[in-house]
């Protein structure tokens, strides 16, 4: 007798259970746990890595990520302005950055500001200040189209209410568009703040004293010297640690926003 197709479905499914059972019992037998353990998690190692690695490295990433943040928010704001404007030149100098910083990569411009601009015009940038403009740079030409969206969102109808009532242009865009525009536009900025914190693992290549490192620059230097991946496994969780909340942030502010419309 055939099998229907829900039993050929039980049947498929059951086998890749079974599959996956048989080789989580292979790796099981087959593996060297006490290599693993001292390679991947050596509890000596991590003990020697606390508490600089929350005080000095952790600290200095979601700072390095805040002031990019920042400085993109304020940045991107002005930009999506700027994309909105009736002022051709305006529209122009937007469209340029954003193109621009939307193509080049994050990784150029920390090289730029961190290397490229001192020796070009011989000035010392301080390194929070660098690692401020690389990401708030990069942060802003995203932001910007994210916002523009949430402009363009606001029913038109807000800002005629708001003109009849006497006020001009720029305080209706002040007073009621951005703030509802930013409303809509939180789950997205949330998860530009959760790509800011990723990127700010580029700042090693800037050449940090040791109160400046953060996870990335403090997990490759533990490397080379307990020659165990043990430190990069600690920042890999320091970072999920600022993530996976940022991320659940993300969903609930999405959830609610479906919800309310």
């Amino acid at each position: 007798m055939p099998l229907t197709k829900r039993q050929r479905t039980r049947v498929v499914r059951g086998s890749q259970y079974a599959l996956l059972v048989l080789v989580v019992i292979v790796v099981a037998l087959v593996a060297d746990w006490g290599r693993l353990q001292r390679a991947f998690f050596d509890v000596g190692i991590v003990a020697d890595l606390f508490p600089e690695v929350l005080t000095t490295a952790l600290v200095n990433t979601v700072l390095y990520t805040l002031l990019g943040f920042g400085f993109g928010l304020v940045a991107g704001l002005l930009l999506a302005l700027m994309r909105l404007s009736s002022v051709p030149p305006y529209r122009w100098i937007a469209v340029t950055y954003i193109e621009f910083f939307r193509g080049v990569p994050a990784l150029l411009v920390f090289i730029a500001l961190g290397f490229g601009v001192p020796l070009a015009f011989e000035v010392a940038l301080d390194q929070y200040v660098t690692v401020m403009l690389s990401l708030g740079l990069v942060g802003a030409a995203y932001m910007a189209e994210t916002i523009r969206a949430g402009i363009r969102a606001v029913p038109k109808g807000q800002t005629e209410a708001a003109r009849s009532l006497g006020m001009s242009h720029g305080r209706a865009m002040i007073s009621i568009v951005i703030p509802q525009a930013f409303r809509i536009v939180l789950p997205p900025l949330t998860n530009e703040l959760i790509l800011l914190t990723k990127d700010s693992s580029l700042v090693y290549l800037l050449g940090l004293s040791l109160g400046q490192y953060e996870l990335a620059n403090f997990g490759r230097d533990a490397l080379n010297e307990y020659k165990s991946l043990t430190p990069i496994l600690v920042a890999g969780l320091l970072y999920l640690v600022i993530t996976l909340p940022l991320g659940h942030l993300v969903r609930r502010l999405e959830a609610r926003t479906a919800k309310a419309r």
